[in-house]
């Protein structure tokens, strides 16, 4: 069993800097990428940021302001939003392919996601 649990959600003002963590858990033998979607209401769900081990990208919007990155002795991800809008306001979710025996060449697991709420 795979678990990523989301965590570092909260409320801040505009301006205000979050950092969510994405802890996976369970039974399995490599992480291969790594990324944030979100999804406000009404909107559909975007991608945010990925990493995997070649390569880092980021939704437009986000660029220079959040960055991703990946803990693979802690199995963890981080994404670090910097200068939210109100914009960003919307439930995060954290996503992995993952490796176990199951699944060999690899699967997509998903978190429960985090609430970011950001007041102007």
């Amino acid at each position: 069993q795979v678990q990523l649990v989301e965590s570092g959600g909260g409320l801040v003002q505009a301006g205000g800097s979050l950092r969510l963590s994405c802890a996976v858990s369970g039974n399995f033998f490599g992480i291969d990428d790594l990324a944030w979607y979100r999804q406000a209401p009404g909107k559909q769900r975007e991608t945010v940021a990925t990493v995997s081990t070649t390569s880092l990208t980021y939704l437009d919007s986000v660029k220079g302001r959040f960055t991703i990155s990946r803990d693979s002795g802690k199995n963890a991800g981080y994404l670090q939003m910097n200068n939210l809008k109100p914009e960003d306001t919307a439930v995060y979710y954290c996503a992995a392919t993952i490796r176990n025996t199951a699944w060999p060449r690899g699967r997509v697991y998903w978190g429960q996601g985090t609430q970011v709420a950001v007041t102007s």
